[in-house]
């Protein structure tokens, strides 16, 4: 396995700007995802890697490399498009084992890593049919097979899990894992499911226009936005974003609420912040020095936890309640918040504020 690199990627489709200065460096052995919506140049920046896009600008490098100008076969990588891309008059087998073919392996040799990597998958009963016979999940099932049957510098997989059922999704996020452990390979993989991303990464590049925005840990991702955008983008719920700004030892809300300034922040009397809250940092209690007042806007029951909505003022919070939790819209309620795990950013500029203190 080996090291993957991009540097000052650029690529536009007419006038739209795909890649903006693509930077990334996939360690040697890693799992690393990058995250974000659609049309923020996940799949082009895994093309491009792979060869398949004519860059405007940058470099990719493999194995400390400049591989920009080789040709796909060249760059010895496997890719698992998101359109399975299987040849429709093989069965899944001979699917399976075309690329070990093309190096001329034994036919005992190919029989064995077909069998090893069915089973893996669990896809044994799918051997003999053809594409057309097999359900989108099935055939994806089959492209994955396909990549991880040889070992290549690296492995490129362009949102793998797409069109499997929930069920089979989260197993294979499992499986995954598994087979990166086993296999020590590089991974780099793509999607828009930050359940993916977080559950799965070493390291997570998130990307929005073109632009990388933050690259760390999943943790570090999570618990550490570079920027609002980020730490919108990234939780379930949304976090909530409060305007607000400081004065003194105290936090001062757009809509008259007060909250004590948190003992990390440095930021200066009177600029205009935005104060980030994730819905597990919040609970609705009784009032205290460390609560917003609220009026219950709606409950979502979703089985292990209730989502509640509080309004303050305009602005709307989510609290992750107990999944026994009641209320009446239109209710006073308080919302404590736990002020070590809250987030300040920047209203202008949307960036974090230093959080070396905590």
């Amino acid at each position: 396995m080996g090291t993957v690199a991009v540097h000052g990627l650029r690529k536009s489709f007419g006038k739209v700007q795909a890649l903006d200065g693509v930077t990334l460096d996939v360690p040697d052995g890693s799992f690393f995802v990058v995250l974000g919506p659609s049309g923020a140049g996940k799949t082009t920046t895994l093309r491009a890697i792979a060869g398949l896009e004519k860059l405007d600008a940058g470099s990719v490098h493999l194995d400390g490399r400049d591989a920009t100008a080789d040709t796909p076969a060249a760059r010895d990588l496997a890719m698992v498009f998101q359109s399975y891309a299987l040849y429709p008059r093989r069965t899944a087998y001979e699917n399976i084992a075309s690329p070990l073919r093309a190096r001329r392996c034994s036919s005992s040799e190919i029989a064995a890593a077909v069998e090893q990597m069915s089973s893996l998958l669990h896809i044994e009963r799918l051997l003999q049919r053809r594409p057309a016979q097999m359900s989108g999940g099935e055939m994806q099932r089959v492209a994955l097979a396909r990549a991880l049957v040889r070992r290549p510098r690296a492995f490129l997989m362009d949102e793998p899990l797409t069109n499997l059922d929930l069920k089979l999704r989260v197993e294979m996020r499992t499986e995954l894992t598994r087979i990166h452990r086993s296999l020590g390979g590089t991974f780099v993989y793509v999607t828009n499911d930050q359940v993916e991303a977080l559950s799965m990464a070493d390291r997570v590049a998130v990307l929005k226009e073109g632009k990388v925005q933050q690259v760390g840990t999943p943790a570090e991702v999570y618990e550490r936005p570079a920027n609002q955008w980020v730490a919108g983008f990234v939780g379930s719920p949304a976090i909530s974003l409060l305007a607000c700004r400081a004065e003194g030892d105290r936090l001062v809300g757009a809509e008259g609420w007060t909250l004590p300034r948190p003992r990390w922040t440095t930021a200066e009397n009177g600029r205009p912040l935005l104060l980030g809250l994730r819905a597990e940092d919040l609970s609705v209690e009784r009032r205290g020095d460390t609560s917003l007042p609220g009026e219950l806007y709606g409950l979502e029951p979703l089985g292990d936890r209730t989502v509640v909505d509080v309004q303050v003022g305009t602005e709307m919070l989510k609290v992750k309640a107990r999944p026994t939790f009641t209320g009446t819209p239109g209710e006073r309620l308080h919302v404590t918040v736990d002020l070590d795990r809250a987030h300040l950013f920047d209203a202008g500029t949307g960036l974090a504020l230093s959080e070396s203190g905590r």
